[in-house]
């Protein structure tokens, strides 16, 4: 007899088809059958050993998190609610060009250093990998062999890679280290990595020229990967920036998952669709291309992220020197200010727009929840005073909220064909964005049911076929016999987001089950003890 019978769940199975009424039997971590209908039609009934009314509930696949940093979340804390509550049943993780793998022990150290915003120090973490397949080996093993809360897929760091390679200076790549990078490309690829991600605005990844990023995603394009960019702006020169993208993975014929794909500060105020008109005739000359959003307007990073590259040159100890020298202090004050920093995307910036989301020192508390201007005018100095100073002490561990994002740009792109949810969610800070913990069920709660913006339908195949697809996964993303047993089931009247920016780490409601591999890791909307993520590996083999 099979293991469990889900009866009479409304069925919304993420092709973004309607919806029907079903019982869904689930045996050996797959769904085995779907009988539609079944007590309308007063059929035999499917019988199973455990049995789980779902009336009033929607039976959906797993939500897939296309833009994740839960790096070293996931060997942290082998509960992981944050993502497990919300019906996320996959994470893809490796973003924005810098993380853990590939790596030596002076790249290690590096990296750790450069986003201990985003994921911690790490001094918790026994670091018993350096290459692609070993870290993807460890999150197979997990906690005491027995697994992660959900499962995961991993891109190659450019940044990282070119880390390992060339090191930290703003200079070309010699032939060699541009060997080296393909061959690294590679050997994650090979190794199940599913593609490369970058992040163009952080260093040592912002340093490639255009004619190096091609010849990585030649390798990508190979091996039937993607490239995930964090491009090089999304103010001041956001379309050519998106444009620089499309135009450089054509040329190498690489397919394009468009990260956190917003238009933000007051340049780009309704102009989402001029993105989108840049996409659909990119997408009508055959390209293959896929974006990601998060549905909130302010976004996520580090307070170091502001600064401008040439200040970033030569890693944080290059950085903290240059802080600490009055003159060089200066011109980063007035590049930012005044002129633009790339960092902040080539507009001017505005610091009561800055807030601070947490400190590596908690002795630094005092910071978080306010903005820079709102603790520099409690000081009674100039914004950059404050912000030099928390740069320095806190020795650039500080995360921030930053206050940019237009809600009509945000409803616009989330309407495209080629949208996938994705959180960009840090779980680091005493005051995260929201997002990492409410993402999924906000579409669901205010973008379908509340705002009518998506159908119910429609934001699920968002949310699930769409990124399995982009992910070239056989059998995820759709309620299919065969398919795996990664399933939501969720009330469509309550599901909300839990979190806000008050109260950013309160779990969402109306998300009472959760299963991966069939087995149950939210049971009556309580995390259980299950373990049944495992690292998800590309499987496409070289052209």
């Amino acid at each position: 007899m099979e293991e469990l019978v889900i009866r009479d769940a409304e069925v919304v199975d993420g092709s973004g088809g309607p919806s029907y009424r079903a019982d869904v039997v689930v045996d050996g971590g797959r769904i085995v059958s779907i009988v539609r209908e079944a007590a309308a039609a007063g059929c035999q009934r499917p019988k199973a050993r455990r049995e789980l009314d779902a009336e009033g509930l929607v039976l959906s696949p797993g939500f897939i998190d296309m833009h994740a940093h839960s790096d070293l979340a996931l060997l942290r804390d082998p509960d992981h609610s944050a993502k497990a509550a919300q019906g996320v049943t996959l994470e893809v993780i490796g973003q924005d060009g810098l993380s853990y793998a590939p790596v030596d022990d002076r790249t290690l150290a590096e990296v750790r250093r450069a986003i201990t915003g985003w994921n911690g120090s790490g001094d918790d973490i026994d670091f018993d990998w350096r290459t692609v397949g070993e870290y993807l080996d460890r999150l197979d093993a997990g906690f005491e062999g027995r697994g992660i809360a959900v499962n995961a897929a991993y891109l190659i760091p450019q940044g990282t890679v070119r880390a390992l390679a060339v090191g930290w200076e703003d200079r070309e790549a010699t032939p060699d280290e541009l060997d080296r990078m393909r061959r690294l490309v590679a050997e994650g690829l090979e190794q199940g990595a599913v593609g490369l991600s970058s992040g163009l605005t952080y260093t040592p990844g912002m340093y490639a020229k255009d004619a190096e990023l091609t010849e990585l995603c030649r390798v990508v394009a190979r091996y039937g990967g993607y490239y995930c960019p964090h491009h090089r702006s999304y103010g001041a020169g956001a379309l050519e920036a998106y444009a620089e993208m499309v135009a450089l993975t054509g040329e190498a014929g690489c397919a394009l998952h468009l990260a956190h794909a917003t238009m933000n500060f007051g340049v780009n105020k309704g102009r989402a669709p001029e993105l989108l008109s840049l996409l659909d005739k990119a997408l009508a000359e055959g390209a293959d291309i896929s974006l990601d959003t998060y549905p909130y307007t302010p976004g996520c990073t580090t307070l170091v992220a502001m600064l401008p590259s040439w200040a970033s040159e030569g890693g944080p100890e290059a950085v903290l020197a240059r802080l600490a020298d009055d003159d060089t202090a200066e011109r980063i004050r007035h590049h930012m200010e005044v002129v633009g920093a790339d960092g902040c995307h080539g507009v001017p910036i505005e610091w009561d727009t800055i807030e601070i989301s947490g400190v590596s020192d908690p002795a630094l508390g005092d910071f978080v929840g306010r903005t820079i201007r709102q603790s520099a005018d409690a000081r009674g100095e100039a914004p950059w005073v404050t912000a030099r100073r928390l740069l320095r002490q806190d020795r650039l561990g500080s995360t921030i909220l930053q206050h940019v994002g237009h809600e009509e740009n945000v409803r616009t792109i989330m309407r495209h064909r080629v949208h996938t949810g994705g959180s960009d969610g840090i779980l680091q800070g005493t005051k995260p964005h929201p997002r990492a913990y409410g993402t999924f069920p906000h579409y669901l709660g205010r973008y379908v049911r509340e705002l009518g913006v998506l159908s119910l339908e429609e934001c699920v195949a968002h949310l699930t076929s769409r990124p399995a697809a982009r992910l070239r996964l056989p059998d995820r993303g759709l309620v299919r016999e065969g398919y795996r047993a990664d399933l939501v089931l969720f009330d469509p009247e309550t599901v909300a987001a839990g979190s806000s920016f008050e109260q950013p780490r309160t779990l969402p409601t109306g998300v009472p089950y959760v299963l991966i591999d069939g087995r149950f890791v939210i049971e009556d909307g309580r995390r259980t003890d299950v373990l049944a993520g495992r690292a998800v590996r590309r499987t496409a083999y070289p052209a």
